[in-house]
């Protein structure tokens, strides 16, 4: 039996910035309804990353195909939530037309919206447990809800790959859980990337585990052994259970934690 299709692949891909090396031969293979946690340090290119699967960003080197397609001509294929999304509280936008927002990409600016694209986004916001806000102003949500509202932005669009860029960065912490459910839910038939520094949370949810600091170590597996966090961190890494993991890392040659 053939496992699950390839939806994503990227081959020897290296990308810079402003002569500054950000992805250095990156090779990775994503299957259909895989949900793919990345760590890393800041600054270790996993935004980026995303980047090039939307196709925001091109390599200096190697072979990105995304859907079998380019990343730009996949793009209408793939939802986005990115890391900061910003709103002024007082601008008069509900969270019906956030979320309708998701449907641009499949109507175009100027074509009115259809029956189809009102159900498409309603079932979106169902799915997040946000429907009964639809005529609430995005500003008077808190971040926990403000956060449900774009993923079902970008689940209006009816991607078949959801990439997320630390999805609960700002969000209480009391909630986190609930949308790692939203996203373990959606996961039965939307192939997730989700980038995260929480590391702990992310071995709970997802089935493999990458690390990203430049080069990209990844086993198809969710095991995060103690050489590929300090291979991606650059500093000795100890997991410990506590019911879930936590981070701690060994005192550094200055003596700081």
């Amino acid at each position: 039996m053939p496992g699950p299709r390839e939806v994503i692949r990227l081959e020897n891909v290296w990308v810079q910035y402003d002569g500054r090396l950000v992805l250095e031969n990156v090779d990775l293979t994503v299957r259909e309804r895989d949900f793919m946690g990345i760590i890393g340090p800041n600054g270790g290119g996993k935004t980026t990353l995303l980047k090039v699967l939307l196709g925001l960003v091109s390599p200096a080197r190697g072979r990105v195909t995304v859907l079998g397609r380019t990343p730009s001509e996949a793009r209408r294929f793939v939802g986005y939530v990115p890391q900061h999304v910003e709103f002024d509280d007082d601008f008069p936008i509900s969270v019906w037309e956030v979320a309708m927002m998701g449907r641009l990409g499949r109507r175009g600016l100027l074509k009115p919206y259809t029956e189809a694209d009102r159900r498409m986004v309603a079932e979106a916001l169902r799915h997040v447990d946000m429907l009964d806000h639809r005529d609430r102003q995005i500003g008077q949500l808190s971040g926990g809800e403000r956060q449900r509202v774009y993923v079902a932005r970008a689940l209006a669009s009816d991607p078949e790959i959801l990439l997320l860029d630390e999805p609960t960065a700002s969000v209480e912490t009391r909630v986190v859980g609930g949308i790692y459910d939203v996203l373990e839910d959606l996961n039965r038939r939307v192939t997730i990337i989700l980038v995260s520094h929480d590391i702990g949370v992310v071995s709970s949810y997802v089935k493999t585990i990458g690390c990203l600091n430049r080069r990209l170590i990844y086993h198809e597996s969710k095991v995060i052994t103690p050489d590929m966090l300090e291979a991606a961190y650059q500093c000795p890494v100890d997991l410990i259970a506590h019911g879930l993991p936590h981070r701690v890392l060994d005192v550094h040659e200055s003596g700081e934690q």
